[in-house]
C-alpha cells in the first residue's frame, strides 16, 4: 500500500468495518491507502476500509530475555589472536 505522501503504509489482508484508512486500486495497478478523518469519516465509491497492520500485530518478543549463550565469564580466542 502507498499512501499519498509516497510511503508504504501496511495494513490487513481483509477488509475491517473498524478499519480507519480506505483503499483504492489506482490507474497504474498499485493499491493507495488514505486515513479516514472526520471531514471524511467514509470510503468513497470503488474504496473500502481496512485495518493499518500496525494496530492488530501483536508486539514482538523482548530480546535478551532467555536463550542463546551466556554473555558473562571469559571468552576464548581462536589459535590465530593468541600471542606466541
Amino acid at each position: 500500500m502507498t499512501s499519498a505522501n509516497g510511503k508504504r503504509q501496511p495494513v490487513n489482508a481483509d477488509p475491517d468495518p473498524a478499519g480507519n484508512v480506505a483503499v483504492s486500486r489506482g490507474p497504474d495497478g498499485l493499491l493507495y491507502v488514505r486515513s479516514l478523518t472526520r471531514a471524511h469519516p467514509e470510503p468513497r465509491a470503488g474504496e473500502y476500509r481496512m485495518m493499518p497492520h500496525h494496530a492488530t500485530c501483536p508486539p514482538p518478543p523482548q530480546r535478551g530475555t532467555g536463550g542463546g549463550r551466556p554473555r558473562t565469564g571469559i571468552r576464548r580466542t581462536p589459535p590465530s589472536w593468541r600471542r606466541p
